[in-house]
């Protein structure tokens, strides 16, 4: 049962995360076609993930009173959005440049729905493992369903090359099909949700579900758990902490790019195997020992060496004027991200077992605004000083997730003693 759960899950987010690889090459080819300003062209390559980022929080919510359904819902919406792309990019010759737009702009909010199965996925899969094994669970579950976005910008060359962008999509449409169809046929819902379904109490679904060994449950209601987790100082700070990490992670992946193609002068074929194939899939995997590790000692003595190792990896940017220091560079901070990330989402459930939707939408949703805020503030300062100094921002950030590490470690110590 619990294996199932992880498997559906993280095929879900996989699929889901997946969904979108080709929007910014969309947004950037249709840009001069339609003659869109920087501004227009930006809300373009945004909107997927501004709609995967604040879904997080409502759709996480649900999972508490429709279980797997919830994640199928934005997985139908995550395809019906790939659908409409495919259905403007076949008209754009008898469409307007205006309408083209704002149709890109809604179907492409809709193909973002599928990056919010993140949060629902946490909550999914916390509810069929016990404390102390959610490191490893929902490392596992984030690990592999974040490797999408480096697979899938590793395929995106040839796929283009070989299909077209219509065509690319077609075929990025029918991969979604079928993982909705093997998450139909896999999924079950949560043990606790299974026996109020079958017509038992909560108090006797919670007595069974801990004869279970399983000592995390939804809340009473959708309100009460965004509101406790909304008056927890602890969450605020897993809150920053993960737009440091994950909100990096993403801004990294839109950064990386431009740092290899315009500061080192790398090919596009080069930037892409650095960014996609290096950085964003070992951030990917990494993050599945950190969960890991995260179990067999502390989620808040990892995330305190993982922002130690962030802080390492940024600061060997500001000095890395040759691309084998800036590979190195990238290596470390790459596996800082992914250690912080795994010990980040180990805590959510300890520090909000009765509220584990709430806190889960928050942290993953707020933490992955980072990913919107983070690439502009970068080019800002990389305008004002110089590329490697853009690597400031993460320095700064990393401080101050290590002190809130320290002071979460601490305080867990205090706890203990």
């Amino acid at each position: 049962m619990r294996n199932r759960g992880l498997v559906s899950g993280t095929l879900a987010f996989f699929a889901g995360f997946a969904a979108v690889a080709l929007f910014g090459t969309t947004a950037l080819r249709i840009g001069p076609l339609l003659h869109l300003n920087l501004v227009e062209v930006s809300w373009l390559v945004a909107i997927p993930t501004l709609t995967g980022a604040f879904l997080r929080i409502p759709f996480s919510l649900l999972v508490d009173n429709l279980g797997r359904k919830t994640i199928l819902l934005q997985l139908l919406l995550g395809l019906l959005g790939l659908l409409g792309i495919i259905f403007t990019l076949m008209h754009l010759n008898s469409l307007s440049s205006q309408l083209i737009y704002y149709l890109l702009l809604l179907f492409g909010a809709l193909a973002g729905t599928g990056i919010s199965t993140f949060s629902s996925g946490v909550t999914y899969v916390s509810y069929f493992f016990p404390q102390k094994e959610q490191g490893k669970a929902l490392g596992i579950f984030a690990g592999l369903g974040n490797t999408a976005p480096g697979i899938f910008t590793t395929l995106l060359p040839f796929a283009l090359s070989y299909l077209g962008l219509v065509y690319s999509y077609v075929a990025w449409a029918l991969f979604l099909s079928i993982m909705i169809l093997i998450y139909i046929l896999v999924s079950i819902d949560p043990p606790f949700l299974h026996f109020l379904k079958e017509g038992k109490t909560r108090k006797d679904a919670e007595a069974l579900s801990k004869s279970m060994g399983l000592d995390i449950v939804p809340s009473h209601s959708l309100s009460r758990s965004l509101v406790k987790a909304l008056r927890s100082p602890r969450i605020w700070a897993l809150v920053f902490m993960y737009l440091t990490s994950f909100g990096g992670f993403e801004a990294l992946t839109e950064w990386l790019p431009l740092y290899w193609k315009s500061f080192l002068h790398l090919t596009p074929v080069e930037a892409g195997i650095l960014t996609g194939t290096i950085y964003s899939l070992l951030t990917a995997v990494v993050r599945i020992p950190g969960g890991w590790i995260s179990d067999r000692i502390n989620g808040e003595l990892v995330s305190t060496i993982a922002y130690l190792t962030m802080i390492v990896g940024s600061l060997v940017f500001l000095f890395a004027f040759s691309l084998s220091l800036a590979v190195v560079a990238e290596i470390i901070i790459a596996v800082g991200m992914g250690m912080a990330n795994g010990a980040v989402f180990k805590l959510v459930p300890r520090y909000s077992p009765t509220a584990v939707s709430g806190a889960s939408g928050l942290v993953g949703g707020l933490g992955s605004a980072g990913g919107l805020l983070l690439p502009p503030i970068m080019g800002y300062v990389a305008t004002l000083l110089n590329f490697p100094a853009s690597f400031l921002v993460f320095t700064i950030l990393a401080i101050i997730s290590l002190v809130l590490s320290v002071l979460l470690l601490r305080a867990s110590e205090a706890m203990r003693a």
